[in-house]
């Protein structure tokens, strides 16, 4: 089966909006400066960078079965997403927070031109939110049970899908933060409030940052199917044929790519014909899982009642 690249529709139209919506604000912050305008420049390249990083992920994900890489290398997409994790936190919001910050104490800093910076973070907006309508799309077509969203999220391998939902959503939320700011700095005239949203801006981007290297730890290390996925798995070896499930464990090597390993004791009546029952076994939980790609190996053995059966 050919891997499908899921996820990468919006990657693509995530790459286009922030090269656009980075142009605009780089001149918005170059006729104002702006804070919260220069680390909205800043969140927009690094962004940049980190669908450049998954559209290098993707491409080495489709690495091809080698002497030394024997399943592939789909897990390359998960390293990849581990990077831009890390510039995410480090360029995004770190950088940001010390921006703003410094900007914070600074009695000389002043906005100009705030209407102009208004008009090109409402583009920017527009923009953005199209961005977030595609992530959008393609998380419902990936969402075949409809799960709640969030749920959805913490519980996909899909980790390109999660990177561009967060950079979207952030993305949106930091334009609103910024643009709340330039209002209260045109009604007030005081800059402070241009740095607050700053600050707010990068602090946001830290805690995604987090909240997605919690995520892919456990993929990069390795994480089994779903629950639901793991009882229709399952639901291929209630047969007469075997008297005990003794073993079972699953784990994703990519978002579409999985390992099962099963041991199994058959019944007495059908131990001759093993390897047939274990080949119609295969062939179940391939048209279960259709829309995946799976290594199977499954041995047969005796049960015994002192092993620890762990069925997923």
């Amino acid at each position: 089966m050919k891997e499908k690249s899921h996820g990468m529709a919006s990657v693509l139209a995530a790459l286009a909006a922030n090269i656009l919506v980075a142009i605009s604000k780089f001149v918005g912050f170059a006729l104002s400066g702006s804070t919260a305008m220069l680390n909205e420049s800043i969140h927009s390249v690094v962004d940049c960078g980190n669908e450049i990083l998954l559209l290098v992920g993707d491409k080495r994900a489709k690495g091809m079965v080698s002497e030394n890489h024997p399943f592939g290398e789909s897990r390359a997409k998960y390293f990849f997403s581990i990077v831009v994790v890390m510039m995410l936190f480090f360029a995004g919001g770190a950088l940001g927070i010390m921006e703003a910050s410094e900007k914070l104490f600074h009695p000389e800093h002043s906005v100009e031109n705030t209407w102009l910076v208004m008009g090109i973070l409402v583009f920017g907006l527009i923009v953005e939110c199209f961005s977030l309508r595609v992530a959008l799309k393609e998380i419902a077509e990936l969402n075949t049970e409809n799960l709640p969203l969030f749920r959805f999220l913490r519980e996909s391998r899909h980790s390109e899908v999660l990177i561009i939902f967060a950079e979207d959503a952030c993305a949106v939320v930091g334009l609103l933060l910024a643009m709340l700011g330039t209002i209260l700095v045109a009604v007030t005239g005081l800059a402070f409030f241009d740095a607050l949203s700053g600050l707010l801006i990068g602090l946001m981007l830290c805690l995604a940052a987090l909240f997605l290297a919690r995520e892919f730890y456990g993929l990069i290390i390795g994480e089994s199917m779903t629950s639901n996925d793991r009882r229709l798995m399952n639901r291929a070896f209630e047969r007469e044929e075997i008297k005990h499930l003794i073993s079972l464990k699953t784990i994703h090597l990519s978002s579409t790519n999985i390992l099962v390993a099963a041991k199994v004791e058959m019944q007495d009546a059908y131990r001759a014909e093993s390897a047939g029952v274990i080949n119609r076994i295969e062939e179940e939980i391939r048209k279960s899982f259709s829309h995946y790609k799976i290594y199977i190996y499954i041995e047969t053995d005796v049960y015994q009642s002192d092993y620890q059966v762990k069925s997923e």
